[in-house]
């Protein structure tokens, strides 16, 4: 009998993708993302086709915690780090337009989330570090 081996996913904290973050947020006046409720964690071993995710704790879960909504972004390291730089920054604009305005523990859904809103956000965001 072949045996599988179980590769278990890792996450670790990941600052520089936090400060990514942060310049994204105050580059394009993302003023609803609340950067001290927002953690980023990058993660190995994951089978995902996605590049990064996006995660609420949820309104139940902030009552049962009695605590205001936090938001992780993780980005999976194998298909993430390759990337070029203006995709990272991509895909950062992308996690973050699933936080919606009220930063309350939902998400806006992909009708919103789409490539041509991260398109258009990415240019404001080349204009900008032009400056």
């Amino acid at each position: 009998m072949k045996q599988r081996k179980n590769k278990m996913i890792k996450y670790l904290p990941a600052e520089e993708i936090k400060n990514k973050l942060t310049q994204i947020v105050q580059h394009l006046d993302f003023n609803h993302v609340d950067l001290a409720r927002l953690a980023t964690f990058r993660s190995t071993g994951s089978k995902s086709r996605a590049i990064a995710r996006c995660y609420a704790l949820s309104k139940i879960w902030q009552s049962a915690l009695n605590t205001k909504a936090h938001y992780i972004i993780e980005v999976i390291s194998e298909k993430f780090d390759k990337l070029p730089e203006e995709d990272k920054e991509k895909v950062l604009i992308h996690e973050l337009l699933h936080i919606p305005k009220t930063f309350g523990g939902g998400f806006r859904q992909h009708d919103f989330v789409c490539n041509r809103n991260v398109e258009v956000l990415h240019r404001k965001l080349k204009q900008h570090q032009k400056v």
